[in-house]
């Protein structure tokens, strides 16, 4: 059986960036951007809501405003882990390879966040071709996004539920959580409009439809909190 030929893409992500999409794909990216970007202001002008009136004293008003910070943060992560899933799909049956660079650990608050990240720079260098280090960064990202959303869900709980010893570590949870959230959809945005670069322009509807797919398979996913129940409060901080 003839396997499927490598779509690479000469040039670099910044390259990428800089270089505006050509028709219907920058439609596609724009249509997609637009909904994660506005998912993401609202659960970041939420939860810097809730933060703020903790600040002040006002406990009640701050849990009031955090109840439904985890509806938001499901709304962001839903769409942002459909599209990654989308792309992996897609990587690995049309084997479309395009420019990126390994995650960054410094730009992640939480420790295993920031583990994560440097055993992707480690893959990076390990893995010999550009569409492997693609396929392990999606993933990467993918697991990540799962599992601070995840976390920030553990944390909202027991924040609202109460009767907690340390509340300020669970606040930092959720602060941190936000903070790496917002760097695996940067992340995902600039790998995504290299992928749609480095993607044939016969391809574009069949991959729209698996991002469909995915969506479908996605919503209403709550992801499951009891395996991070255990370890988030050893879950450190920067700065602490």
């Amino acid at each position: 059986m003839r396997p499927h030929p490598s779509y690479l893409r000469n040039g670099s992500v910044s390259q990428d960036w800089r270089t505006p999409l050509p028709g219907d794909k920058s439609h596609a990216y724009l249509h997609i951007l637009h909904r994660l970007e506005t998912s993401y202001a609202m659960f970041s002008v939420n939860l810097d809501e809730a933060l703020g009136l903790r600040r002040c004293g006002r406990i009640a008003k701050a849990q009031q405003v955090l109840s439904v910070s985890s509806a938001l943060c499901q709304r962001l992560s839903t769409p942002l882990v459909s599209l990654l899933r989308a792309m992996l799909l897609h990587a690995r049956h049309a084997s479309t390879a395009p420019n990126l660079a390994p995650l960054d650990p410094q730009n992640f608050q939480n420790t295993r966040s920031q583990r994560v990240a440097r055993l992707n720079g480690v893959f990076s260098k390990v893995l010999l071709t550009r569409r492997s280090q693609f396929l392990h960064k999606i993933s990467t990202l993918s697991e990540l996004v799962e599992e601070l959303t995840s976390r920030f869900l553990a944390s909202s709980e027991e924040i609202l539920e109460g009767d907690l010893m340390h509340p300020d570590a669970e606040w930092e949870v959720l602060d941190a959580s936000h903070y790496d959230l917002n760097t695996c959809l940067r992340e995902s945005v600039v790998l995504f409009k290299s992928f749609l670069h480095a993607l044939p322009e016969n391809q574009l509807q069949e991959f729209l439809s698996t991002v469909q797919e995915q969506t479908a398979c996605t919503e209403g996913y709550i992801p499951a909190k009891a395996r991070y129940l255990v370890h988030r409060r050893m879950a450190a901080i920067k700065g602490q």
